[in-house]
C-alpha cells in the first residue's frame, strides 16, 4: 500500500525538497501541497491523505488550528499529522500533541528520520521524533497553565482502565515499544498491543502520542526532576 502524504508548509522551497525526498520512495507519494492550514484540511479530505507533514507556523490558519480541525473531523479519523518544528524544544510541541498530532519532527532532521516518521505515523505508532525524549514532553506539561481543563477529566477517565492497562500506559509514557513493554511485563507483544488499543479506546486517544500526553496530564506519570 502506498502512503499518501500531504505537505503543509508556507515555504515553497521546503515543500519542493520534501516532495523530491518522499516521491523517491517506492512506498509513498506526495498527493498534495498546502501553504496554509485551511488548505491542508481541505486537501486532506479531497486527496485522501494518510499522513500530513504540518508546519506549525503558517499565515492565516496555522498548523495547530488545522490539526485540531483534522482531529475533530470523523471523516479524517484515519489521517495522522506529524508536526514540523524549527526547534524541537519549541513551546508548541506539547500544544501540537494536545491538538491531536501523532508526533513532531525537527525540520533539521535527517532524510531517513523524516521518511521513518512518515512510515511510523502511517502505521499508527507515531510518538516522538528520534531526537526528542519523553523528558521534553514532561517538562512542557509540567509548565502547562492547566486552563484546558483536561487534566481532572482525564484523571477520572483513568478509572476505566484495568490495573494491567495502567501498567502498560506507564510504560508507553516512558517511550517504550510494544516489544520492550512485553519484555518488562513478561507478556507477549500481542497482549501489549491489545492493552494499548483498549487504553486508547477508553481514553479517546488517537494514538500513542495522545496516550503519553494523557498519562502526564492525569498525573499517572510525573515529570522527573532535572
Amino acid at each position: 500500500m502506498t502512503i499518501r502524504v500531504l505537505l503543509a508548509d508556507d515555504q515553497a522551497l521546503l515543500r519542493s525538497a520534501f516532495k523530491v525526498l518522499v516521491d523517491s520512495e517506492s512506498d509513498m507519494e506526495v498527493v498534495g501541497e498546502a501553504s496554509d492550514g485551511a488548505e491542508a484540511v481541505r486537501l486532506a479530505k479531497s486527496e485522501r491523505a494518510d499522513v500530513v507533514l504540518m508546519d506549525i507556523r503558517m499565515p492565516g490558519t496555522d498548523g495547530l488550528a488545522a490539526t485540531r480541525m483534522i482531529s475533530a473531523d470523523p471523516s479524517l479519523a484515519h489521517v495522522r499529522v506529524v508536526m514540523l518544528t524549527t526547534f524541537e524544544v519549541d513551546e508548541y510541541v506539547v500544544q501540537s500533541l494536545r491538538a491531536g498530532a501523532s508526533g513532531f519532527l525537527g525540520k533539521g532532521a535527517e532524510p531517513d528520520e523524516l521518511l521513518g516518521a512518515i512510515r511510523v505515523a502511517a502505521a499508527g505508532e507515531a510518538l516522538l521524533s528520534p531526537v526528542a525524549t519523553k523528558g521534553l514532553i514532561a517538562k512542557f506539561l509540567a509548565q502547562g497553565d492547566g486552563q484546558d481543563g483536561d487534566g481532572p477529566a482525564r484523571g477520572e477517565r483513568l478509572d476505566a482502565l484495568t490495573g494491567r492497562e495502567r501498567e502498560v500506559l506507564v510504560q508507553v509514557a516512558g517511550g517504550h515499544s510494544n516489544d520492550e513493554i512485553a519484555e518488562r511485563l513478561e507478556v507477549s507483544p500481542l497482549t501489549v498491543k491489545t492493552h494499548v488499543n483498549r487504553a486508547m479506546a477508553k481514553l479517546g486517544a488517537r494514538d500513542r502520542a495522545q496516550l503519553v500526553v494523557i498519562a502526564y496530564e492525569s498525573g499517572l506519570v510525573r515529570p522527573r526532576a532535572e
